[in-house]
């Protein structure tokens, strides 16, 4: 009797500190910057913590209504601490890194994903994600699916050769376009597609010379892109867009931003979309498949 009595208080003891931790760890208060590490919380149902967010995050819709400390890249500490948080879940862009170390210093815990904005990185960084959350079975297998949809669409058949412009301005009379070394370059490239300003870095306004000389053949912009701009009539209404195939054709693919370009949960579904529906507009027979 006296043994199972000692068990029994053992268990009871045992089960206590269970649901001692639970409660803890379910009072923790988290936020998150960055848009791909809210994604991938999501993705992992790990955002249970998380009560505010930066301006990035705009999905979940859930969490996007969450109050928002500030600009990714323009923190600043008192900002961040009026939400009261105890750990603070960054991208690797996330700053000025001062702001991360005031917060640090004041006892909050910050947790920095690095990762580089490749493609290649998105399950890494899914994998960094898990084990800072304690779900790195969910992480792993999460990553692992996410590699064979970007193997997939590497392993497509080459499309003819297209170039095409992507938009990245919301406004505005002279379009400013992706060049290279930027995530839509990256899209373009990993679907098939030629970038039409690949000459230039980054992200510049393109003015009418430029658009007939380059001569895009398909133009791409995102939902709330094309709706700043006025809607598709006013796209092809900009200085010089008449001059080039795409005007003249008036092909056009609109695609979701955040989810193409975030290089998170999202993006490998999104760029097979972006495959499909580039297949449709040069009649080529679809070979890019989403997954059930």
């Amino acid at each position: 009797m006296k043994a199972k009595s000692l068990m029994r208080r053992s268990l009871a003891l045992l089960l206590m500190g269970w649901l001692t931790t639970g409660a803890a760890l379910a009072s923790e208060r988290w936020v998150v910057l960055g848009g791909d590490i809210a994604e991938t919380l999501a993705a992992l149902d790990a955002d249970i913590n998380v009560i505010a967010r930066d301006d990035t995050v705009v999905h979940p819709p859930a969490m996007a209504e969450l109050p928002s400390v500030g600009y990714l890249r323009q923190l600043s500490a008192e900002s961040v601490l009026s939400v009261k948080p105890d750990q603070v879940l960054a991208a690797g862009h996330a700053g000025p890194k001062e702001v991360l170390a005031q917060l640090e210093a004041v006892g909050v815990d910050v947790a920095t994903i690095n990762a580089p904005p490749t493609l290649d990185a998105i399950a890494d960084k899914v994998r960094a994600v898990g084990q800072l959350t304690d779900r790195s079975d969910a992480a792993g297998a999460l990553a692992d699916a996410l590699d064979e949809k970007l193997d997939r669409l590497a392993n497509l058949p080459t499309l003819p050769p297209t170039s095409a412009m992507f938009i990245m301005q919301h406004s505005g009379l002279t379009p400013r376009a992706a060049g290279r070394d930027t995530a839509a370059h990256s899209a373009l490239e990993a679907v098939g597609l030629t970038n039409a300003f690949a000459a230039m870095q980054g992200y510049h306004s393109v003015g009418a010379e430029a658009l007939a000389r380059q001569a895009p053949e398909v133009v791409i912009v995102s939902e709330r892109g094309l709706a700043a701009m006025g809607g598709e009539a006013a796209l092809w209404q900009l200085p010089g867009m008449a001059l080039t195939p795409a005007g003249r054709e008036q092909q056009l693919i609109i695609i979701d931003d955040q989810a193409l370009l975030g290089f998170g949960p999202r993006t490998p579904d999104q760029l097979l979309t972006l495959r499909q529906d580039v297949e449709a507009l040069l009649s080529a027979p679809t070979s890019a498949q989403l997954s059930p």
